[in-house]
C-alpha cells in the first residue's frame, strides 16, 4: 500500500512539472535554416531577372554576381590594384572604430557619471545624431582634406553615439543595493566606477559597439563617396558610373564580409570579457 501511495505521489510530481515546448521552427539546426533562406532568395532573385521584372542595367543574375565575385577574388588574391583599394578601406574602419571607441566610452563615462554630462553634453549629442550625417562628409572633406583622416572622421562621427548611450545607460544599471554596498564600504567615487559599476555595464557597452561597428563601414564607404578615395567605396562609384553592376554587387558583399569579421570580432570579445553573459543575438552569432 505505501509502495503504490508513493508511486502515485511521483507520478503525480511527474504530471506536475512543467516543460516548456519549444517550436518546430526552433529545433531546426541555424546552418539549414540560413541555408534554406539564402537559396529561397536567391531563387526569387532568378526569378526577377528571368522573368525581366527588374532590368538587367539595375539587377544583375546571380551567376552574373557570382561570375565577377570569383574575378574580385582573383584579383585580391594575386596583389592587383583592388587588394590597395581593401587594405585603404579596412584601415579607414580600423581607425574610425578605435577613435569610436575612445569618444564613445570617454562620452559615455562623463553623460552616465555626472549631472553635467547629462544635463549639458547629452542634448548636443542627441542633436548631432538626429542631423544628416552625409551632409557632413563634405565638411570633414573641407577641414581634414581628401586624405583617410577624413574617412576616419565621419566613420567615427557615425559610430560613437550609439557606444556613448549603451555606456551611459550601462552606468545607470547598477542596482541601488551595490551602489549603498560600496559607499557603506567607504569605496571613493572612482573605485565605485571601477570595481562595480564598469563591470555591470559591459553587457550594454558592449551593445554599443556592436552598433558601431555595423555603423562604421557606412560612414567610410559614405566618406569615399562624397570626398574622393581611393578605397572600395570608389571602386563601387567607379563601376556604378560605367553602369557595372555585376562589379558593384561583388564589391559590396566582399564589404560585407569585412563588416561581418568586425562584428564578429566585437562578438568573440564580448564573449571573453563578459563570460557570466550570454547574449541572446551576440552570443550565438557563430551558431
Amino acid at each position: 500500500m505505501t509502495d503504490v501511495s508513493a508511486s502515485d505521489h511521483g507520478q503525480a510530481e511527474e504530471d506536475t512539472v512543467w516543460v516548456e515546448e519549444v517550436p518546430l521552427l526552433d529545433r531546426i539546426p541555424r546552418g539549414i535554416l540560413m541555408t534554406f533562406v539564402f537559396v529561397v532568395f536567391v531563387a526569387l532573385w532568378q526569378l526577377a531577372t528571368s522573368l525581366d521584372l527588374v532590368s538587367s542595367i539595375v539587377l544583375p543574375t546571380p551567376l552574373e554576381t557570382f561570375n565577377d565575385m570569383i574575378f574580385v577574388g582573383k584579383n585580391l588574391l594575386t596583389g592587383q590594384y583592388m587588394l590597395p583599394a581593401l587594405w585603404i578601406t579596412t584601415k579607414e574602419v580600423i581607425y574610425g572604430f578605435a577613435l569610436a571607441m575612445f569618444l564613445g566610452f570617454s562620452l559615455g563615462i562623463l553623460v552616465g557619471e555626472t549631472a553635467f554630462g547629462e544635463r549639458a553634453i547629452m542634448p548636443y549629442l542627441v542633436a548631432l545624431d538626429t542631423m544628416p550625417k552625409v551632409a557632413f562628409a563634405p565638411l570633414f572633406v573641407a577641414w581634414l582634406g581628401f586624405g583617410i583622416e577624413s574617412k576616419v572622421a565621419l566613420a567615427a562621427f557615425i559610430a560613437t553615439f550609439p557606444i556613448v548611450v549603451g555606456t551611459a545607460a550601462g552606468l545607470h544599471a547598477a542596482d541601488e543595493n551595490s551602489r549603498m554596498l560600496f559607499k557603506t564600504m567607504g569605496a571613493s567615487r572612482v573605485q565605485t566606477l571601477i570595481k562595480m559599476k564598469l563591470p555591470m555595464a559591459l553587457p550594454q557597452v558592449f551593445t554599443g559597439l556592436k552598433i558601431g561597428a555595423v555603423g562604421v563601414m557606412a560612414g567610410a564607404i559614405t566618406a569615399e563617396f562624397l570626398g574622393g578615395g581611393k578605397g572600395f567605396g570608389e571602386l563601387i562609384r567607379v563601376a556604378a558610373s560605367q553602369l557595372n553592376t555585376p562589379r558593384v554587387f561583388s564589391l559590396i558583399l566582399y564589404l560585407s564580409l569585412l563588416g561581418l569579421a568586425l562584428y564578429a570580432l566585437v562578438t568573440f570579445a564580448q564573449r571573453k570579457i563578459v563570460f557570466w553573459q550570454r547574449d541572446s543575438v551576440g552570443a550565438r552569432f557563430d551558431g
